[in-house]
């Protein structure tokens, strides 16, 4: 009776052990893949599908989770050179997500052949990247295009490798000179900064000169115009004048003599004005009564 209750506990342990190894559970956040000798055979849960939960497996069966979420790889910061030959400190990092367990397995292995293999492309990237344009470029405004094209040359590296995972983002931490060499760049940066401001500035005073000579010219010309037309116009009026009074004196020319002299005399006899004339003066001739006195 012993043996036979010992028999029973070794198989119930047998049982639960089998049952152990036939069995994995996949949360809703994994994907599994199954391994028969090494070699996959399939896979439970991928992006997309909805299989979480308990599920069966041959007890010599092995069986690999993968996470679905996304990845972060956080690379090691790098000294990369500039398109200017200048040495930048770059700090990056990338976000993934496995959507092919399989691929990813078969490529990578797991995620430190994950990282090893992407930290190489985003190296290869960033080099590439970094290295056409300048060093002021790269610190003083162009991050977000920086970050853009290496997310690009990244994802289509990814693409080219087939890794079975698919790149969320890129993005640079840090892109700074190293200590050694950032006073002199800033230096330098601010003489070519100083340079182009005074070009400008002698730009500006050039233009200025140029608008100013043009308004001076703009100015000549038409004073000198409206100095013709004043004259023309003047001339036009003293000829009609003329020809107006010769007209008048056609008409009657001891009227026309008289009306000169009243306007004559107009002038010429204000009050207070002294005029010494002779006595036999044509000046006074209306003066003069009808009776000779």
């Amino acid at each position: 009776m012993r043996i036979l209750s010992i028999a029973l506990v070794v198989i119930l342990g047998a049982l639960l052990i089998a049952a152990a190894t036939a069995t994995y559970t996949v949360s809703e956040k994994q994907s599994a893949l199954v391994l028969r000798f090494g070699d996959p055979v399939r896979v439970t849960n991928e992006v997309g599908d909805q299989e979480s939960g308990l599920h069966f497996k041959l007890p010599w069966e092995e069986v690999l989770m993968f996470d679905k979420r996304n990845v972060e790889f956080d690379m090691r910061p790098q000294q990369l050179q500039a398109g200017d030959q200048e040495r930048l400190e770059v700090d990056a990092f990338l976000r993934y997500r496995i959507v092919d367990p399989l691929r990813y397995y078969q490529t990578v292995r797991n995620e430190a052949g994950a990282n090893a293999r992407l930290g190489s492309i985003m190296e290869d990237a960033l080099r590439a990247v970094v290295g056409s344009i300048s060093s002021q470029d790269v610190i003083s405004g162009q991050r977000a295009e920086l970050m853009d094209r290496v997310e690009r040359s990244v994802d289509a590296a990814v693409t080219r490798a087939d890794l079975g995972i698919e790149v969320i983002d890129v993005r640079i931490l840090r892109a700074d000179l190293p200590n050694e060499v950032e006073e002199r760049v800033f230096q330098r940066m601010r003489s070519e900064r100083q340079q182009e401001a005074a070009r400008i500035r002698a730009e500006g005073e050039e233009r200025a000169r140029q608008i100013r000579a043009s308004a001076d010219r703009e100015a000549t010309v038409i004073l000198a115009n409206a100095r013709a037309d004043a004259d023309r116009i003047r001339g036009e009026g003293d000829a009609q004048r003329n020809a107006i009074y010769a007209s008048a004196y056609g008409r009657d020319a001891e009227f026309f003599r008289f009306y000169r002299s009243m306007i004559a005399y107009e002038t010429a006899l204000r009050d207070g004005t002294p005029i010494v004339v002779g006595p036999d003066s044509a000046f006074f001739d209306y003066f003069e009564s009808q009776n000779g006195r």
